[in-house]
């Protein structure tokens, strides 16, 4: 059996994430700067199959060589930053299979040199309402990209939205591929890394399964299976 290795900034995020893992048989491995920040890579990642990167604040804008706006209402977390990008760089070094979420996907992005529009209005509900009721959009996710292939079709579908930033094409790092769009507005909404195996990511939340396609939950599966046997190849 796989573990995959969840990052999160809090035990409270992270349970939706662990639950989606826990329901396709892999373990869990979850990753908390204040308990893990100072571990070597080498042991936090020790016997991991597969990396989630959780949805959360925001990625620190000197990241990617801006000044945070003050404007922008960014919530920022640099032990978290520095964590994930540490996992991050791990995993990609091996060929592990990744799956990035919301927050996931943008540091996908700016771990492979691209950018992020610090604050996206329009994309979340107002501070002080209820999440039970998130906003949603329609993107269109392309015919060949591996997440099409995992949740069974291309095409336009119906998620939620959380976030508050996020990229345009201009904002793409060059050597990942867009996958998926707002149809609205034209929002990066998937990304892939074509020089890796499995490295998907997805700007809303298939981790709140009421919320999106059905079909959504496979990406967890998807992972799972891909963790097994990248489990297998070390192991062997």
């Amino acid at each position: 059996m796989a573990t995959v290795a969840i990052t999160s900034v809090s035990d409270r995020n992270v349970r939706r994430y662990v639950d989606a893992m826990l329901e396709t048989g892999a373990q869990t491995r979850v990753l908390l700067p204040e308990l893990h920040g100072n571990e070597p890579l080498e042991e936090l990642m020790r016997g991991v199959g597969g990396l989630l990167l959780s949805g959360g604040p925001d990625v620190h804008p000197e990241r990617y060589g801006q000044e945070a706006d003050p404007q922008a209402g960014l919530k920022l977390a640099p032990a978290l930053d520095d964590l994930e990008f540490g996992v991050l760089d791990y995993a990609l070094a091996r060929d592990m299979p990744v799956l990035a979420i919301c927050r996931g996907m943008q540091l996908l992005n700016v771990a492979f040199g691209g950018r992020l529009i610090q604050d996206l209005p329009g994309h979340r509900a107002e501070e002080g309402v209820s999440d039970s009721e998130p906003l949603t959009h329609q993107i269109y996710v392309a015919p060949g990209a591996k997440s099409a292939a995992i949740i069974g079709s291309a095409g336009f579908f119906r998620v939620n939205s959380y976030h508050h930033q996020g990229l345009m094409e201009a904002h793409r790092a060059p050597r990942l591929m867009s996958t998926a769009y707002s149809v609205e507005d034209g929002l990066v909404e998937g990304l892939e890394s074509p020089e890796h195996s499995w490295v998907i990511g997805l700007q809303c939340h298939p981790e709140r399964k009421e919320e999106v396609p059905r079909s959504f939950v496979n990406l967890f599966a998807g992972l799972h299976d891909r963790a097994e046997r990248f489990a297998e190849t070390i192991a062997s």
